[in-house]
């Protein structure tokens, strides 16, 4: 049976809900802003996100997205998917950067997870190394491949552009994505104040316009992805390749449909605000009805504003 998504104040459906498991990692990336969201250590366990995802699809969520951190460092990360999936969602995926996948990728597809998103930002070690402060490029291309053959699918590559450290390797990039189809994201650097925002607006901003044009040039047919953000889609040649604008493209928030849970079990309405978190966990750890959950949803649902600068 189908249920019909909830709307926001903004007649935003919320048709995903991105779960951040963890917040701990395996790398340290020169620009990461934790996907919004404050570290904290105390993390729900995989029959409480599973409660989440219960109320989440009974308010007419159709999606859900795993994310940390890096979701995989998680022991349990293969039983969470497992249980996920016994509600029947239309997809679940995972954001990972890549360099566990290929240990997990095949428990991780026979549990259910349909298809993962795979921050790489280069395929050269040394700038990996630059990036990420880790030596894990092989790790990260090994588990991208190993995804590809146990049949994960799309397999996505997000690639922040960095200038003066990795914009000149769009063509390789593209070239490796094509070879093994792969859906290439290109991700404008955003700002966040978990991030040094002056020292990388000022040094690594790269403005994806200049790019898009020459896509757009070049491209065999190009498509406008809806409820993403107006997403611009480029095909050339057979590869496929996505432009990711920041928050301040009031597309981003104008066609938002996503809902965030943070890994301490609190509802987080909007990507780069932590002043108008819910609290949930703490009513799901009293065992509180499904009612008054779903009551706990729309309220976080209802304070969802778009990102003003």
């Amino acid at each position: 049976m189908n249920i019909t998504a909830i709307k926001d104040k903004y007649e935003r459906p919320i048709l995903s809900l991105r779960i951040t498991v963890t917040n701990r990692c395996n790398e340290n990336c020169l620009y990461c802003h934790h996907d919004g969201m404050i570290t904290s250590e105390d993390e729900m366990n995989a029959d409480e996100i599973y409660r989440i995802c219960k109320i989440a699809k009974n308010i007419g969520v159709q999606k859900i997205r795993l994310s940390g951190g890096e979701p995989l460092l998680r022991k349990d990360i293969v039983e969470i998917v497992n249980k996920i999936a016994s509600l029947n969602f239309k997809d679940i995926s995972i954001t990972s950067n890549g360099t566990l996948l290929e240990k997990y990728a095949k428990d991780l597809k026979d549990a259910g997870l349909n298809r993962v998103n795979i921050s790489l930002d280069t395929l050269n070690p040394e700038t990996y190394k630059k990036i990420t402060t880790k030596n894990l490029a092989n790790s990260a291309k090994r588990g991208v491949l190993k995804a590809i053959e146990v049949g994960l699918y799309p397999v996505k590559i997000n690639m922040v552009l960095m200038k003066g450290i990795n914009e000149n390797e769009v063509k390789d990039m593209f070239e490796f994505c094509k070879k093994n189809r792969i859906i290439l994201q290109l991700i404008e650097l955003m700002n966040s104040e978990n991030c040094d925002d002056e020292k990388f607006s000022k040094e690594y901003h790269y403005n994806l316009d200049s790019i898009s044009e020459k896509l757009l040039n070049i491209c065999d047919d190009v498509k406008t992805r809806d409820f993403m953000q107006n997403r611009k889609k480029y095909f050339i040649d057979g590869g496929e390749i996505e432009i990711v604008k920041p928050i301040d493209n009031s597309d981003f928030c104008a066609n938002c449909t996503r809902l965030r849970i943070t890994p301490d079990g609190k509802i987080k309405p909007c990507l780069l605000r932590n002043d108008n978190l819910v609290e949930l966990i703490s009513y799901i750890r009293k065992n509180e009805s499904d009612e008054k959950l779903k009551e706990i949803f729309i309220k976080g649902i209802n304070k969802r504003e778009p990102y003003t600068i």
